[in-house]
């Protein structure tokens, strides 16, 4: 590989890494400078990279933008409503007895897809202190349970952000990737509940007073008398409620949903409490994730049949319908109007719903700008030459061309915290190899989200918000949280030879 292109990669990473870590920018203008060095290391005109950063800005939020700006939209609903908590305890009631744990790994994976984690934990995370309030112990291993649950479709399943940005960076088919991540997620759910399992117990003793004063009450860990009852609202405003401590049980099927957190306005006189059942719930979640697989699958279908793949497919009249709808802005669409219509009360004030949109656009903002600069980053890489550069480098290498996504968002995941810019940033550097190397998208796009996961320590955000609901500080954090994001990580590298197996 030409040295000078080699200089300009490099460059272009380590700037992300220490304007991130070093300075007061953030990974948007990072990812706008790193795409400024790395053109004009490789030699590039200075003009010319300006209009590489802006086309590749606009062609990824052009494919992008909406998409996030709808499913940031429906998980606000979900979160408002109480459709999530009535989701949650739904999968208690399903596992039953003694499989809490599986329960709440699972609860957080499918919260997750529309919620982002640090919010998704902790409208949670009540529910995983007033199972251990009840059984008297494991409060540890249902918070992690919980935690990494999240952690896998956070990561892996749109319509999250990061997936979202991923898949459109490198053109991978969206409903193929929801696929591909549910079953990344699936077979992965084991080891984040077998590594709770086994680490929690461990880590029980080691949970700070003041969160097991408040999980527990005056009910010793493992048994004793119960003192005042109730579960106590804890320290960090998790919005604990209280849970009779008079009767004890653990069946899953004595816990009553909690009434939603937000004021959803004033009912009219004589309505009833609103509440939003786990299967009403569930449709703006699901709906729009089944049309956008039927579309992936009817297309797969057609294509299959008329002896075509790629650009020159033209769709057959049965499958327009199908195309269209399950189209992701489409299918979002839908989506939306199902949380507001299916899932608010008829008396919630319209302001109040405009209000949580705009909560909801604001958060997704920064990621929105993260997105269309890793485009920019890419378009960068691809014009200067230094994605053939690397893709003929990597050629002539005995590693997997497929690995080199997992390691870039892996690097870049430790070095500087976050899991979405480090698969957007890995994503941008791979684009260009695609279709050099011959590498399918979606595997790209697997290993990208996937490398993403490893070790999430002081730098990531997350990291506080799970450790500090769990009482978990120093060691106990690193072994718990940090252990747990890492065995995932390795559990997914088998998976991803595997997809390379069939995808190849």
């Amino acid at each position: 590989m030409d040295v000078q292109l080699l200089l300009a990669l490099a460059l272009g990473i380590v700037t992300i890494v220490v304007l991130v870590l070093r300075t007061r920018l953030d990974a948007f203008v990072a990812l706008l400078i790193a795409a400024l060095v790395t053109g004009i290391v490789a030699g590039q005109a200075p003009l010319e990279i300006v209009t590489a950063i802006t086309t590749g800005f606009g062609n990824t939020l052009a494919s992008i933008g909406i998409v996030i700006g709808l499913g940031v939209g429906i998980g606000k609903i979900l979160e408002v409503s109480g459709a999530a908590n009535s989701l949650a305890l739904a999968f208690l009631r399903i596992f039953g007895k003694g499989r809490e744990p599986w329960a709440m790994g699972s609860v957080g994976a499918l919260v997750s897809i529309p919620v982002f984690c640090d919010s998704g934990y902790v409208i949670m995370n009540p529910l995983a202190r007033s199972i251990a309030r009840v059984k008297r112990a494991g409060y540890v291993t249902l918070a992690l349970a919980l935690g990494c649950g999240m952690t896998l479709t956070h990561h892996m399943v749109p319509p999250t952000p990061g997936p979202l940005a991923v898949a459109g960076i490198l053109g991978a088919d969206l409903g193929a990737l929801i696929l591909g991540g549910l079953v990344f997620t699936v077979l992965l759910l084991p080891i984040v509940i077998f590594y709770a399992k086994w680490m929690g117990p461990k880590l029980e003793s080691s949970v700070s007073e003041e969160v097991r004063h408040a999980v527990y009450g005056a009910v010793a860990v493992g048994g004793g008398r119960s003192g005042s009852g109730h579960l106590e609202r804890g320290p960090e405003g998790s919005g604990s409620h209280e849970l009779s401590g008079g009767a004890h049980t653990s069946d899953a099927e004595d816990f009553t949903p909690d009434d939603p957190a937000v004021d959803l306005g004033t009912p009219p006189a004589g309505a009833k409490p609103h509440h939003v059942g786990a299967l009403l719930g569930s449709l703006p979640l699901l709906i729009p994730l089944l049309l956008i697989v039927v579309n992936t699958v009817t297309g797969a279908i057609d294509q299959n049949a008329q002896g075509v793949l790629g650009g020159d497919y033209e769709p057959s009249a049965w499958v327009v319908p199908f195309a269209f709808i399950g189209n992701p802005v489409v299918a979002l669409i839908i989506g939306v109007l199902l949380a507001v219509y299916l899932l608010l009360p008829r008396w919630t004030p319209r302001t109040k719903v405009q209000g949580w949109f705009a909560e909801a656009a604001a958060s997704a903002g920064l990621i929105l700008l993260i997105t269309g600069a890793g485009g920019a980053l890419g378009q960068v890489l691809r014009s200067s030459g230094v994605g053939d550069a690397l893709a003929e480098a990597i050629a002539a290498t005995p590693l997997p061309a497929f690995l080199v996504p997992f390691l870039i968002a892996t690097l870049v995941r430790i070095a500087q915290g976050s899991g979405t810019v480090a698969m957007i940033t890995a994503a941008s550097v791979t684009a260009p190899l695609v279709t050099t190397l011959g590498i399918d998208p979606l595997l790209a796009a697997l290993a990208c989200t996937a490398g993403s996961m490893v070790f999430s320590y002081f730098n990531d955000s997350y990291f506080w918000v799970v450790t500090r609901f769990t009482g978990l500080e120093g060691t106990a954090a690193l072994k718990g949280w940090s252990g747990i994001t890492t065995a995932v990580w390795a559990g997914s590298i088998p998976l991803l030879f595997i997809a390379n197996f069939i995808l190849g």
